[in-house]
């Protein structure tokens, strides 16, 4: 199977670049707007900027995959909110241009949505659940999503919730990393505690798109954690788990920060679904530290 990756310089495009391009049954099509970050296994390299209409029907047309895996987009939440059209090109535009390259090519269309496009009045949630943005990336986001149902492609959505996890180049950091470094450095954090969310480790994510993919399996899934936490609840573990100095960490609301953009105050999905149609099981958050210091320690 040849799958095409868009935004292999990202968290979890960098994750599928090390999942997929190790395979011998799969062929991988290694997509991003600058020169790739992860070391290519087996597979190819195209220069791709999805907001760009012809760059996505010509690398669609030449390159020919059964399936697109869409990791790109805009995710700083405040930056869509004061950036609107650069946001509405790369969350909707780019995912349109997406759509009419997979119908003209018959691929089938795995693309990453976000629990933004909730409201946050309750959670865990399931597929079924109304959407109702209160941040213009969730709108984004949500209008991603009803271009690609609207159309008669062959399409899977994975939603997902605050992914953590380690790159080569961490051009931006996660909350697991910015509260080690924050210890590591003797600084005094303030960290929220009246927001819940299931926290995904990135390569469970990527798993998750490998499975939707190979799969080729229609509709909505929640691809994330189990564990209902609040940042603070994941400050506390990452301090633990590191043998860091918790008593740095300070617990906060989030009326205590101006921020452009809303967020959401209770998310966190049911993944029921995934587990049961995808064979997906994602790592414990204690799990998800394991394998990222890991990673940390052959890093440096």
């Amino acid at each position: 199977m040849k799958i095409l990756v868009t935004g292999c310089n990202g968290l979890l495009g960098q994750k599928l670049v090390e999942l997929i391009s190790t395979m011998s049954d799969h062929y991988l099509i290694a997509t991003a707007k600058s020169k790739l970050i992860p070391t290519l296994g087996r597979g190819e390299f195209q220069t791709l900027d999805i907001s760009n209409h012809n760059d996505v029907v010509e690398i669609t047309s030449k390159t020919k995959p059964d399936v697109i895996i869409n990791t790109a987009a805009m995710t700083q939440v405040d930056q869509c909110e004061t950036e609107r059209e650069k946001c509405w090109q790369a969350n909707v535009a780019s995912v349109e241009y997406l759509v009419e390259a997979c119908k003209n090519n018959n691929v089938h269309l795995v693309h990453i949505s976000t629990d933004f496009i909730f409201d946050g009045s309750h959670g865990p949630l399931n597929e079924n659940e109304k959407p109702n943005p209160i941040s213009y990336y969730g709108e984004s986001k949500l209008a991603g999503e009803v271009a690609i149902q609207k159309s008669s492609i062959n399409w899977t959505i994975l939603r997902t919730v605050l992914v953590y996890g380690v790159t080569q180049d961490m051009s931006r950091s996660n909350i697991v990393l910015w509260v080690k470094k924050s210890l590591e450095e003797g600084k005094t954090i303030n960290v929220v505690n009246d927001q819940w969310r299931t926290p995904t480790l990135a390569e469970d994510l990527a798993l998750g798109c490998f499975l939707a993919a190979t799969k080729k399996m229609k509709g909505i899934f929640n691809v994330s954690g189990e564990q209902m936490m609040t940042p603070y609840d994941m400050a506390i573990a990452t301090a633990d788990f590191f043998k860091l100095d918790k008593s740095l960490i300070q617990q906060t609301d989030s009326t205590k920060f101006t921020q452009p953009a809303k967020r959401p105050p209770k998310t966190g999905f049911i993944i029921d679904k995934a587990k049961r149609e995808l064979g997906y099981q994602p790592h414990s958050f204690i799990e998800g530290l394991r394998i990222l210091s890991a990673q940390l320690t052959i890093k440096h």
